[in-house]
């Protein structure tokens, strides 16, 4: 006997999400056969997979396939599959609820989206196949029941907020999804998805490689001849129903790439990668001798929008010998590769491997040297030859990749190779390593660099202005992983990297001057550093909380003042993103620089030497100080304080 039918709500964000799939915002409603056929294959993956590991398991797997079933009288469909169904817990956590994050951000882009190729991507950002069936059904039923479990579950949903749920004794293993298909109106007569025309294109277009066969019923028409002897009868016609396989269940990393045309690979890469976009380039391997493996490796072209959550899982679909192991290897990928998606099949593992096992082997420890090597090879030779798709790629995972600078040393040249860099150069077009290191001035001898939040912010900053002065390139870089590598990287092609807003600058060009002229000069420098010698001191000793020294600047034209940090100390943005991360670190103090050429910093000083310890000079330094934060864009300790020195001193001018 059944157990009672129970009604459950769906969480608010689904809801809101249902309501913009049943009034076809998402346009592109094809998708929804590829994304069940794709959960189908995914869930005999796992059968077979199960039955590998745990042999107690009472299944067979003799004949695993999808079926679809059509109902043309009552426009209903069905999806079948015999892998290895859900239980009740499963289909309310995953069926029931929308639990992946960015919810929000999906809603917004499925409402301003305005075509089908516009919305076309966002199913498979956004992890949402299953919900695809609103589009063309007014009712979806699942039956589902587990391998190794004695009772199933049925779900049925209209998509306007509720759903009902319910135990069911007789429920075959495996998975079907039944859709009561909306209407087709004559302007939707492309849409009519219980034509068995209409299915045998969109399983060709998307879903041929499935590695199972998928069947389907149709009806076929046969002569039948007369019987010997009635010579005057004419031949009469009888219907048939016959089972067809729809696909041809060829494995596309296994055949020659010069057989295997885009489109096909197109569709494979949107099903490993449950996303919508085209791929930015194929890489096809086949390593044989000690290891032997074939891999089919792609580039999105889009970055999905959980690219940088930590929690999102990411690699490779692993395969032994045809046999699927695991959708999402880590081991065989570097994290800060993991927007790339693919299969490797390899000959040699053991098929009961784990994950714990994985992390310990050496031959998928080799396979990973050689999949890294080749997709930043490759990334090379798109930069070299395909300018335009590089630039796509980088702006789409530069970020991504930067972080290999700080976990692969082994590879780290050919990160930095690959890699581009905003810089003063060309605000347009950011630039490589080397052809920044091409347009050094003659006697440069460092890369100079410049971190921040915002391409703007480094431009102005007053860290800059000797070096735009002088026309020297900084690079620019605002990506918070910026703030990590460049410590981790001390040089490139034998050229060291330098912060401009660390340690002491010096640029003046002794290139071309007599040694007469360079003691004087020098001569120069002393006598002015004596001269403003008790303004440093006083400014170090006012300001003794903030600053851990004064002294004057090369690197200063326009500013009276900046902040500077030791040679290896935390940039003011690298301790803001380790106490966001609830690290604590101590109070750090920076040195102030002053342009001695600068009217306030030369009044400062004169004032200094009439009024001696006054405190509105004190009140002064704290203005100096507090404009030299402001104008590297960090953060006052004391806003509302600086505010009110700032107040009075502009009250007493007026």
């Amino acid at each position: 006997m059944n157990a009672p039918v129970e009604e459950r709500e769906f969480q608010a964000e689904t809801r809101q999400l249902l309501d913009l799939m049943v009034h076809s915002v998402y346009s592109n409603k094809d998708s929804f056969l590829r994304e069940l056929i794709s959960n189908a294959s995914d869930a005999l993956d796992k059968l077979r997979l199960a039955s590998f590991q745990d042999k107690d398991l009472e299944v067979d797997v003799s004949d695993l396939h999808i079926t679809i079933e059509r109902d043309v009288e009552n426009r209903r469909l069905t999806i079948r599959d015999n892998g290895i169904g859900m239980s009740r817990e499963d289909v309310v956590g995953l069926i029931g609820t929308l639990a992946r994050s960015g919810t929000a951000e999906l809603r917004a882009k499925l409402t301003e989206a305005k075509d089908a190729a516009a919305s076309a991507d966002l199913i498979g950002q956004f992890g949402i196949g299953f919900y695809s069936t609103f589009m063309v059904a007014d009712t979806v039923t699942l039956v589902t029941r587990k391998a190794g479990e004695s009772e199933g579950t049925r779900w049925r949903s209209s998509g306007e907020g509720t759903y009902t749920i319910e135990t069911v004794a007789d429920a075959p293993q495996g998975t079907s999804v039944t859709l009561d298909l909306k209407p087709v109106d004559t302007d939707d007569h492309l849409y009519d998805y219980v034509s068995e025309a209409k299915i045998r294109e969109l399983v060709k277009r998307y879903s041929d490689f499935i590695a199972w066969p998928i069947r389907m019923d149709v009806e076929r028409t046969e002569k039948v001849e007369p019987a010997d002897g009635d010579e005057d009868a004419e031949p009469t016609e009888k219907t048939v129903v016959e089972t067809q396989t729809l696909n041809s269940m060829k494995a596309l990393w296994a055949r020659p790439k010069d057989e295997v045309d885009a489109e096909e690979y197109t569709q494979f890469y949107r099903h490993v990668s449950h996303a919508w976009d085209e791929p930015l380039e194929t890489i096809a391997l086949r390593a044989e001798g000690t290891f032997e493996y074939q891999a089919l490796l792609f580039i999105p072209s889009q970055a999905p929008f959980d690219l940088f959550m930590r929690e999102r899982p990411h690699g490779i679909h692993l395969y032994v010998k045809r046999v699927f192991i695991m959708d999402d290897c880590e081991e065989l990928i570097p994290e800060y590769l993991r927007f790339v998606k693919g299969v490797v099949d390899a000959a040699d593992l053991s098929l009961n491997v784990s994950r714990e096992i994985l992390q310990q082997d050496r031959q998928i420890r080799a396979i990973r040297r050689r999949l890294t090597k080749k997709v930043l090879s490759t990334i090379k030779d798109i930069r070299t030859e395909r300018p335009d798709d590089y630039t796509t790629l980088w702006n789409q995972f530069g970020r991504a990749i930067k972080e290999g600078l700080i976990a692969d040393t082994d590879n780290r040249d050919a990160i930095l190779g690959i890699s581009a860099f905003e810089s003063t150069h060309d605000p347009e077009t950011a630039t490589s390593l080397e052809d920044y290191v091409a347009r050094m001035k003659p006697n440069q001898t460092e890369i100079y660099y410049i971190t921040g939040e915002s391409r703007s912010a480094m431009e102005n900053s007053p860290h800059m202005e000797a070096f735009r002065a002088r026309g020297i390139e900084v690079l620019l870089l605002g990506d918070p992983v910026d703030e990590v590598w460049t410590g981790n990287v001390p040089e490139f092609d034998g050229k060291p990297l330098r912060s401009i807003a660390k340690g002491e600058v010096d640029l003046d060009d002794d290139e071309g001057k007599t040694q007469e002229e360079k003691d004087a000069a020098e001569k120069e420098r002393a006598e002015r550093e004596e001269q403003f010698s008790d303004l440093t001191s006083w400014l170090t000793e006012t300001l003794s909380e903030n600053v851990s020294q004064t002294r004057l600047s090369t690197r200063l034209t326009d500013s009276p003042a900046c902040l500077v940090g030791d040679t290896f100390s935390f940039s003011p943005q690298l301790e803001k993103l380790y106490r966001a991360s609830g690290q604590f670190l101590p109070p750090s103090k920076r040195i102030l620089e002053l342009n001695p050429d600068h009217p306030l910093v030369t009044a400062l000083k004169d004032a200094r030497a009439e009024k001696g310890d006054d405190e509105s000079l004190a009140d002064t330094a704290r203005l100096l100080y507090g404009m030299a934060v402001i104008a590297e864009g960090g953060e006052l300790d004391d806003p509302a304080h600086f505010a009110k020195l700032l107040a009075a001193r502009l009250t007493a001018t007026v």
